[in-house]
């Protein structure tokens, strides 16, 4: 699926048009994006966590010349699914069904 494809999908799931589910889309992504650019993680229960981890520097090669290099340290962007997430692609559980509402309470 590709951005255009989360648009129409998010869309109709929320009953909204495809251009303000491109904003709220964009919105999600840019709150994300500066809060690791902060060094702040970011937790969606269920979803994940995004997060900043820091690479150490190490040693490589060129692989046009074969000269040893220093590779610098650096900070790289992560991501770890949550339990629900990973039993959903594991095909041990299904999406939640719309509703939310609890059996037996009113």
């Amino acid at each position: 699926m590709n951005k255009a494809g989360l648009v129409a999908a998010i869309a109709q799931k929320a009953g909204i048009s495809k251009a303000v589910a491109e904003k709220a889309l964009k919105g999600v992504v840019d709150s994300i994006a500066a809060a690791l650019a902060k060094g702040e993680s970011v937790s969606l229960v269920g979803f994940g966590t995004f997060s900043v981890q820091q690479r150490a520097s190490r040693k490589g090669r060129n692989p046009r010349t074969g000269a040893r290099i220093t590779i610098p340290a650096r900070k790289v962007p992560k991501f770890t699914p949550g339990k629900t997430l990973r039993e959903m692609v594991a095909g041990q559980k299904t999406a939640a069904k719309k509703g939310g509402a609890a059996k037996g309470k009113k």
